[in-house]
């Protein structure tokens, strides 16, 4: 299935020479969202994974279905103030500025193989700073998958050496 090809591209959003991927038209397709799906699913369906990161937002969006079909558990990534029991933070980096994210602190076991998923992957900052939180619990990040990446901004660069699997790369 060409998912690329589903994906609206919005020039100058939200601000001038920025190319915005909008994934609503994938989501609204029934079979594009499954395809999705089940491609994510069977590239780590035998890696031993134990529990499913989602990052907030779009994360959620594939990070439940997927979890669903791999028969696991999904544990949120969230902006501060999102979750209410005990929880860890980490900051980072933005281009302009710094951003936190949190986790609770009874989410991931020591020793657990996690599986982090977001819809993009771009930077890297956001989705390291999620290795680090699963890391900080004890978790090993055993890879990452994404609908989008875009490949020029290097993201991938801050990820090790995991596997990662991105089902439309954008050079």
């Amino acid at each position: 299935m060409d998912i690329r090809s589903l994906i609206r591209e919005i020039p100058d959003y939200p601000q001038p020479g920025v190319s915005f991927k909008d994934i609503t038209t994938v989501l609204k397709d029934p079979q594009a969202l499954q395809y999705v799906v089940r491609e994510m699913a069977r590239r780590f369906r035998d890696k031993g994974i134990d529990v499913i990161v989602g990052v907030e937002s779009r994360g959620f969006i594939f990070g439940a279905p997927l979890a669903y079909e791999l028969g696991l558990g999904l544990v949120l990534v969230r902006k501060p103030g999102k979750l209410p029991a005990e929880k860890i933070q980490v900051e980072y980096e933005l281009e302009y500025g710094t951003d936190t994210l949190e986790i609770h602190k009874d989410a991931i076991q020591p020793g657990q193989r996690v599986l982090i998923v977001d819809d993009l992957l771009a930077t890297g900052g956001t989705i390291s700073a999620a290795a680090k939180l699963v890391e900080q619990l004890g978790g090993e990040v055993v890879g990452y998958t994404f609908l989008i990446e875009l490949a020029y901004l290097g993201g991938r660069r801050k990820l090790g050496n995991q596997e990662i699997a991105s089902l439309v790369i954008y050079d």
